[in-house]
């Protein structure tokens, strides 16, 4: 693996001109201010209830994702690239997964092989042959970047059902914003708090035809056991809509209907934050108790609208990543503008003898996997993790992908003993209705342990605030 990371910050001794406000801001911080204002965050996150269950874990079941006050900057040309490679990927995303439950015109072509589509796991039947509104499936796309020098990005997954981390977006700009307000004086920095606005406008521009006036929005959860469920409280603050479990929404005639104090009121649209596999159990687990029964009918009707579409996970499997740039050029007819990781296909023969002989080198995820569980790190594995995980691998190919070692860049990290460099990576979020949008930024995830690559908040990584530096 090489050792040899892009510093965002500098460029030997020589700060980038992006950093330079902050290279001064941080020299002249004392260790005693410096512990004061983390103290500062920390306190202000957990009054306001900023917390990560992390499942399995001893100890504090709400903990907070830890907080580093030192933020990643990027310049606006940057950002205007990434920026329209996201929208272009967002698009491409939607259009595959519109085709796929239509007339799989991709599939039919020979660029996508049919069994990744119509026997992966993420695929509902109960979607074929409906439109939603507008054709849209994905409505906000997470996608996950890494960096690797001056000019080179590349798309590390792609998040088309619930993604998360959007709440610690607004949050960790909140909280820089009163840390450290001169800092947002003396720098132009584009703001991300309408990301809620746009949101909300987003889920209005997709209510179903059946709706009459203005469209009531709800955000379901599977409540507060949830590992993410400060966020979907936020976000239904923020937006000033309702925010709902299974049980207070039924379904009765064409429509669903929230209980409420002052009697039933229809819902519209539901931007639903659980999984597929829990919203009907007519249609999905029978034994789910998160849903609704009856809710995909009312759906199939056009009588709500469910935000992201159920099915729309077809998109977002690590095997079916790997035909992204096809998409683009067959939907869009463009070259893609940000790149995916080389990945191989263990499900391939000969990709998996490749991967089971270069094992010790490589990145190896489930094709289903998400919060880094269930995942090979070869560079970081002792030889017995190795020899395990080449016994998975020979045993269930298919389950797998593999991808080289890339070098995340790093950005200059708080730690106990002054400032270090630590690997980072970036979820912008992308929202699709009747307009493609994003708010300049994302969230920054930050993997804390000295060399680790690993930036998931479940394995034990920060965030931090994002900059988008206005021209």
């Amino acid at each position: 693996m090489s050792t040899s990371y892009f510093n965002e910050m500098k460029d030997g001794e020589a700060v980038r001109p992006p950093y330079e406000a902050l290279d001064g801001w941080q020299t002249q911080m004392s260790q005693d201010v410096r512990k004061r204002k983390q103290a500062e965050a920390e306190a202000m996150f957990r009054r306001i209830g900023i917390t990560f269950a992390v499942y399995g874990e001893g100890g504090d079941p709400d903990r907070l994702i830890p907080f580093d006050m030192f933020p990643r900057v990027f310049t606006a040309r940057e950002w205007s690239r990434l920026e329209r490679g996201i929208r272009q990927r967002a698009l491409a995303l939607n259009a595959f997964v519109a085709d796929v439950y239509g007339r799989g015109e991709i599939v039919r072509a020979g660029r996508v092989p049919a069994h990744l589509v119509y026997q992966n796991e993420a695929y509902e039947k109960s979607a074929v042959g409906f439109k939603p509104p507008r054709s849209v499936y994905s409505h906000i796309v997470g996608v996950d970047l890494v960096r690797t020098g001056p000019d080179d990005f590349y798309v590390l997954e792609d998040n088309c059902r619930t993604p998360s981390g959007v709440s610690y977006m607004l949050e960790n700009r909140e909280a820089m914003m009163r840390l450290f307000p001169r800092l947002f004086q003396e720098n132009r920095i584009a703001p991300v708090d309408s990301y809620p606005t746009k949101l909300r406008r987003t889920l209005s521009s997709l209510a179903p035809q059946k709706c009459e006036g203005d469209p009531q929005i709800v955000v379901l959860t599977p409540g507060h056991f949830n590992s993410a469920y400060y966020e979907h409280s936020f976000l239904a603050d923020m937006m000033g809509v309702e925010l709902v479990e299974g049980q207070d929404l039924y379904v009765e005639g064409d429509f669903v209907w929230m209980r409420t104090t002052e009697g039933p009121k229809r819902v519209d649209v539901i931007y639903r934050r659980i999984d597929d596999a829990f919203i009907d159990p007519l249609c999905f687990r029978p034994d789910s108790m998160l849903g609704v029964p009856g809710l995909m009918n009312v759906y199939r009707s056009g009588g709500v609208s469910i935000c992201s579409a159920p099915g729309a996970g077809v998109a977002d499997d690590k095997a079916i990543y790997t035909y992204v740039p096809e998409m683009i050029r067959f939907y869009l007819g463009e070259e893609p503008i940000l790149n995916n990781v080389p990945t191989w296909q263990c499900a391939k023969p000969d990709d998996l003898s490749y991967v089971l002989d270069k094992l010790p080198e490589l990145v190896v995820k489930e094709v289903h996997g998400s919060g880094g569980y269930g995942m090979l790190v070869g560079p970081k594995a002792s030889h017995d993790e190795i020899e395990l995980f080449a016994a998975k691998l020979r045993q269930n190919p298919s389950k797998y992908i593999a991808q080289p070692t890339l070098a995340l860049s790093t950005t200059p990290t708080f730690v106990d003993e002054g400032l270090a460099q630590r690997h980072v990576d970036l979820r912008p979020f992308c929202l699709v209705g009747e307009k493609v949008e994003l708010v300049p930024g994302g969230l920054t995830r930050v993997a804390l342990k000295e060399g680790s690559l690993v930036v998931n908040s479940s394995q034990g990584g920060g965030v931090k605030d994002t900059w988008v530096l206005a021209e």
